[in-house]
This record gives structure tokens, sequence and C-alpha cells, in this order.
């Protein structure tokens, strides 16, 4: 049987405070809504529904490059019924139609799995219990200890408010029956809205079983309402990263001091110090270190490179044995071969560093080619943009660039050149020479200072 997923993604997020759509708050790195796709994806569903309204250009916006998507518009918000209903028209009547949030993003593609599974020809809602469970839709159970109705927390009594198993707002319905028990909702309750949660109502009435699917991680189904939420979404992201990158025998100084936003993937004997940040997709070989204060951002690591602290990495590759920092930048096209140093005060950008290359201290290297065994000394830079284009810089093997040099491009320093200190180098040079560029050393005597005037 096919599978639709409705995505409920309209909300305006009030307590937000913000002029973002909720839906595109950052969790990990990412909108709250892709880590909902994401999910959704990962069952190959037929189509993928997303109801949205509050910001709908801005939402539409962000995920423009998802043909799979089908939008569909809720133009006045009254509940999640009406969210439902708007979308339900374009369900395959004889699909099974899961339905899940755009605001709750942690949910695991099992437990969606299991969901679509116990519903059947009939109806799943999935729930979870909580210590408290204020602001919650409470679950009913009849005798049978099958699922009776779904009560909403403004709606419920004190004995009914009581009950800690929630609804955790996901579903899994027959679409031919999801459609029927929409045509039934009513707004006759305290805020006045068409509630999802009584399709569950009229199944029972229908004598259709309502089956409940229970998950022990409340993580799982926790939505967010506020800053406040979404902080503690990410608290709960960073302990269950570190717990899997324990689980994996990474070592990481303090698990409560790292943020992985976006995918990270470590081999033997890899070390993480506090305080640093992976965004995107990066992955660290075998016997890597990582300093205290480092940002990783779509980088790969070769087998026993250290990275020393406060390094920023952005967008490069870096081969085996390789040291970095402190306080280096790696800028987006950086590719460094193996046992490279790059060290403090270093920026490299759009380069490639041949094997067993060195900047140790306070240079930018931009669009530049680097041989092997090459050595930049301090102060070195490659003037690499005229104002208008980016120019390139060729240094060959083996070549030596003295302290405080400037390299004009486009300029190619041939193999075994030698560069003497401070010298400012616009034409390409022969190789294995010394080339030297400086003005002439002058002292002009009687030389005398300038004076302040006196004020008066």
């Amino acid at each position: 049987m096919s599978l639709d997923v409705i995505v409920l993604a309209a909300g305006l997020g009030k307590r937000m405070r913000s002029a973002l759509p909720k839906v595109l708050h950052p969790l990990a790195g990412r909108p709250l809504l892709s880590h909902v796709l994401e999910t959704a994806r990962s069952l190959a569903p037929r189509r993928i529904f997303v109801v949205h309204g509050h910001g709908a250009g801005q939402v539409r916006a962000a995920f423009s490059g998802f043909p799979d998507l089908e939008w569909v518009l809720q133009a006045e918000q009254l509940g999640t019924g009406h969210a439902v209903q708007q979308a339900a028209p374009k369900v395959d009547p004889a699909a099974r139609v899961l339905i899940v949030y755009g605001d709750v993003p942690l949910v695991r593609r099992e437990t969606l799995e299991k969901l679509v599974a116990t519903a059947g020809d009939g109806l799943a809602v999935l729930t979870t219990e909580l210590e408290d469970p204020t602001g919650y839709g409470r679950v009913i159970r009849d005798a049978h200890d099958g699922v009776a109705r779904i009560v909403e927390h403004k709606d419920a009594t004190s004995a009914e408010r009581a009950i800690r198993e929630v609804n955790a707002g996901f579903y899994a319905v027959n679409g031919l029956k999801l459609r029927d028990w929409l045509g039934g909702l009513t707004n006759d309750n305290a805020q006045g809205e068409y509630y999802l949660t009584d399709i569950v109502q009229a199944a029972v009435a229908q004598r259709v079983p309502v089956r409940a699917v229970k998950t022990l991680d409340a993580g799982e189904i926790a939505g967010v309402n506020s800053k406040a939420d979404l902080a503690a979404l990410e608290a709960y992201v960073r302990r269950r990263e570190a717990a899997r990158l324990l689980e994996s025998g990474v070592t990481l100084a303090d698990p409560q001091r790292i943020d992985v936003r976006g995918s990270l993937e470590c081999g033997s004997d890899v070390s993480i110090d506090v305080n640093c940040v992976f965004e995107g997709a990066v992955k660290l070989a075998d016997g890597v270190r990582v300093g205290p204060n480092c940002v990783l951002r779509n980088v790969t690591l070769g087998a026993g490179t250290e990275v020393h602290a406060f390094s920023l990495l952005d967008d490069a590759e870096v081969g085996a044995r390789c040291r970095i920092g402190p306080y280096a930048r790696l800028r987006p096209g950086t590719s460094l071969a193996e046992d490279v140093h790059i060290g403090n005060f270093v920026e490299v950008k759009a380069s490639r560093f041949g094997a067993g290359s060195k900047a140790n201290h306070l240079a930018y290297v931009g669009d530049a080619e680097v041989g092997g065994r090459v050595n930049i000394g301090a102060g070195t830079i490659t003037c690499n943009y005229d104002g208008v284009s980016k120019h390139k810089t060729v240094i060959e093997d083996e070549c030596f660039i003295g302290s405080d040099s400037t390299l004009v491009a486009p300029v190619r320093i041939a193999r075994g050149s030698y560069i003497g200190a401070g010298s400012t180098i616009s034409k390409d040079t022969p190789a294995g020479q010394l080339t030297v560029a400086r003005a002439k050393q002058v002292s002009i005597a009687g030389w005398k200072p300038p004076k302040k005037k006196e004020k008066a």
C-alpha cells in the first residue's frame, strides 16, 4: 500500500517573538521543517504535502529546490483539523496517510514506520508519557485499554488533566476514512477550532480500531513553541550526539560542550576538546585530534591530523598528518596534501598545498598552487585581487619564501627559488636562484620628526 505524508507547517509561532516563520528556526544548524522532511523522505512516500500559512513565501523559498514537495496553502488558521482538510482532497484514498508536524523535528523513522504499520486499515496515534503533561492533549483509554478519545488540555476536566499519557499529534490512517472523518469535524470547543484529535472519536463511533504506539523517548515528540523550547531541543540534540560519539569510541573532553550541527563521521582514536562546533558534513579519519574552540564546516581531515585551538576550517580537504593552527583559517576551496603545516594566524583560501609544505605564521595564501616542501615565511601574502578580478600565484616545489614577502599575482615562483625577505615579487622568477626585490635602504642625515602644533 502506498504512503502519503501530510506535514502541518502553517502556524505563526507567536511565542517565538520573531518575524521568521516558526518552522524555519534552526535546530542543529537546519530549519525545524528540514528535519521533519528528511525523516518523511526516508519512508519513501508517494507524495509529501506541506500545509503552510504564515510566512508562506519564505517557507516555500527555503525549500524551493525540492520538487517532491506539494505545497498546500491554509490561508486561514482554524486548527489542525482544518489544516488537514486543505490537503485531504489531494491524498490517494487507497493510501495510508501519515500526518506529522513541521515543528516537531526529532521523531525517528523507526517510530513512524511502526505507526504506519500499526494503523492497518484503521487509525493509529503516537503517544508518550510526560512528567508534566501541561498543554498536551490527554489520551483517554477505554475499558479494553484501547484509545477512546483525545481531549485537549483546555477542554479537559481535572481528572483528565491528571493523566500523563499525551497525544504526540502524529497519526497514521486510511485515506478514505480520513476524508470521511474530516467531513464531520466541528469547532464546538474552548478554542473554536477544528481539532484533528476529534477523528479518534469518529473512528470509535464507527467501531474502527484506534491503536496507540507509545514512544518511551519524550524527546522524539517535543515540539517547539518558544525560544526556550528550541534551546531545550538543542541541548537534547547535543546530548544525543555526544552519546553516539562516545559509543563509537570518540574521546570527548566534555560531552556537554560539543555541537554537531550536521553530520560528523569519526574513525578510531579521534579526540575532540571542548567547545567545538561541527557544521554540514564533517569526516575525521583515524587518530585526528581537534583542539578547543574550533569550528569545522564541511571538512574532511586525514588520518593523524591535528587541529589546534581557535581554528576555523570551512569547505576544506586536509590530508594525513597535517598540523593546523592555533588560530588558523582554512577558507572554501582549500586542499592540503599530507604533512602540511598551517600555523598561527595563517589564512588559506581557494589554494592547494603539496606534501610537506609549511606556512607557520602570519600569512595569507589565496588563489594559489603551492608545490611540495615549500616554506612560506611569516608575513607573506599573495596579492590575488586587483580590485576587479582574482589572479593565480604558482609556487613550485622546494621554494623558500622569505618573511614579509609580497607575491603579486599572476606570478610563478619557479622550482627551488629563494625569495629574499621583504621582497615584492611581480615577475616570474628563475628556478633555483635567489630573487630579491627591495627598495634601496637610505638614511637621511639631519632628518627631524614632525612636531605637533602647540595649542593656543
